[in-house]
């Protein structure tokens, strides 16, 4: 190839086109390109997604620097050679490289710079095997060095992983400021290019781990007009697509989160990244189940399960709107059981209480929901404040007291809409609206279902349009009976049985017997006769009862 070609390339480089740095640089032999420029080139086929381009440079890299003895060099290319066979699957050659490091990396001065990024390798080592203090130890050490020798990637991606690092500790607040701390370095283009594409997903997965959905937006937009700028790119827009799906569905623009993420799928694919695949997945199956697809939304989480993403508490969600409500508490107990950082603990709790709910666990629920509450505060993020405040409603409700309900229910309404989560106000509202109902207050509460109505109609939520359906259908309610106790009063008019009423209502035979105690107070009477002959007196049901 012509030097007018090398510089070509090396010109196409500097401006952040990929392809044609790539291209230039593949076309001759590497014994012809610099160290530098097999740097380079290992970058750019990177961020191709050229993954096997990449080793093979980064290899020779490290071959050349190891027989002139450039000790740092080497140590460099072992590091960069262990992250991208680890985020691509291969976790043995990882472990190799990783060794390959730290071996070299012993023949240097104790303050040198290189072993700040020996440090993260093994802050990611001990956060495999769950020694999350000796991590917090190592990412302290990678900063250091960063700081000293004034290595902008090393003290981005030291900084970014301290925060995490915080945040999993529960020191929520320290770590968000640490993400916001790497981010400005990457926003200001103080970082190459892998680095700034590591720091910006391992951040925005941090916010969305914790329910800051401002801060989540935010570097998301920052981070889709980064990828925007570099023509060609692929590594980190699967990730990009990702989140931007998450987004959309909190928003409500559901069908563009399924476009997103089926997008970010096919990125994955490209990549090589399997264990990826399996995130877009389960965040389709979100979608679907909120659609009320269900045999799409199973196949989504068998999907992301096949390619080792947990599919619960999602699956477990789904299982409840399919009456499954026995397998749904088992999935939720097991990952109670399993679950013990705050983050987790944080992400896994408001499914939990909603599923614990469906199945009559009250005294569960209650003890979940007052965690919940103590994480909220202690995290400070208006997405979890507003998800704990909506879980402690529920319960509160559930538990027959809907006065008690009622401030906890205006918060979460006023916290989601902030938030602009459509869906989760309209939610909200259907149990503002129970509870106003229970106290008699049937003109607000049909206001405040005809406004979740109007939500869940453009969303297309099927699930959540029909059970508002059910209890906008009455109108105005006698003897101060809900529209749940209405559903109730018709079946035992039709002769059914507790258990017969509990399938057809999809809640277990003590919720049906709570309802059942709730409608003979109400209507101050004592036999499913009497129930039956107010429900025909005052035309709740129409036909005439059969017996079962």
């Amino acid at each position: 190839m012509a030097v007018t070609g090398l510089e070509q390339a090396r010109a196409a480089y500097a401006r952040g086109d990929w392809v044609t740095a790539f291209t230039g640089w593949s076309t001759v032999e590497p014994t012809t390109l610099s160290s530098q420029e097999l740097d380079d080139l290992a970058t750019a086929a990177g961020l191709l997604g050229r993954h096997v381009e990449c080793v093979a440079a980064l290899q020779h890299a490290f071959t050349r620097a190891q027989g002139a003895g450039d000790l740092p060099h080497a140590v460099r290319r072992a590091f960069r050679l262990a992250m991208t066979t680890a985020t691509h699957g291969q976790q043995a050659l990882s472990a190799g490289w990783a060794a390959r490091a730290e071996e070299l990396v012993a023949g240097l001065d104790d303050d040198a710079v290189e072993r700040g990024w020996v440090a993260l390798l093994r802050m990611f080592a001990a956060l495999g095997a769950g020694a999350v203090p000796e991590a917090a130890a190592c990412a302290d050490r990678a900063a250091a060095a960063g700081r000293l020798h004034h290595d902008q990637d090393l003290l981005a991606m030291a900084t970014c992983a301290r925060g995490r690092i915080a945040m999993y500790t529960g020191r929520v607040p320290l770590g968000l400021a640490l993400l916001d701390e790497a981010m400005v370095r990457v926003v200001a283009e103080e970082t190459s290019p892998v680095f700034a594409g590591h720091v910006y997903c391992t951040a925005i997965e941090g916010c969305q781990e914790v329910g800051d959905v401002a801060r989540m937006a935010e570097w998301t937009a920052a981070l889709e007009q980064w990828c925007a700028r570099q023509p060609g790119l692929l590594a980190f827009t699967g990730q990009c697509a990702v989140h931007r799906g998450q987004l959309m569905r909190l928003r409500g623009d559901w069908s563009g989160a399924l476009e997103e993420l089926a997008l970010a799928a096919r990125r994955y694919e490209q990549e090589h990244s399997p264990d990826a695949i399996g995130l877009a997945a389960y965040e389709a199956g979100e979608v679907r189940r909120l659609r009320g697809e269900h045999a799409a939304a199973e196949a989504a989480y068998e999907r992301a399960a096949d390619h080792g993403h947990e599919p619960q508490p999602g699956l477990a969600l789904l299982w409840v709107s399919l009456g499954r409500t026995a397998a749904a508490r088992s999935a939720v107990e097991r990952l109670l059981d399993e679950t013990s950082g705050p983050v987790q603990r944080a992400r896994l709790l408001p499914s939990a209480v909603e599923v614990l709910l469906a199945c009559d666990e009250q005294p569960t629920a209650d003890e979940l929901v007052d965690e919940l509450d103590a994480l909220a505060a202690d995290f400070g993020c208006a997405g979890l404040l507003a998800a704990a405040a909506a879980a402690h409603g529920a319960t509160e409700l559930a538990r027959g007291d809907p006065a008690g309900a009622l401030p906890y229910l205006r918060k979460a309404r006023s916290a989601w809409a902030g938030l602009g989560c459509s869906y989760e106000v309209a939610r909200v509202r259907v149990r503002l609206a129970q509870a106003l109902d229970s106290m008699g207050d049937q003109a607000t509460a049909r206001a405040e279902l005809e406004a979740a109505r109007r939500t869940f109609a453009e969303l297309g939520a099927a699930p959540a349009l029909r059970e508002v359906d059910r209890l906008l259908g009455p109108g105005v309610l006698p003897a101060g009976l809900t529209a749940r106790e209405v559903e109730v009063l018709r079946l035992v008019a039709a002769g059914q049985s507790n258990a017969r009423i509990a399938s057809s209502l999809v809640l277990s035979e003590k919720t049906v017997a709570r309802h059942l105690s709730n409608i003979f107070a109400k209507l101050d009477v004592s036999s499913r006769t009497a129930a039956a002959a107010f429900a025909f007196e005052h035309e709740l049901v129409q036909e005439s009862p059969t017996r079962t």
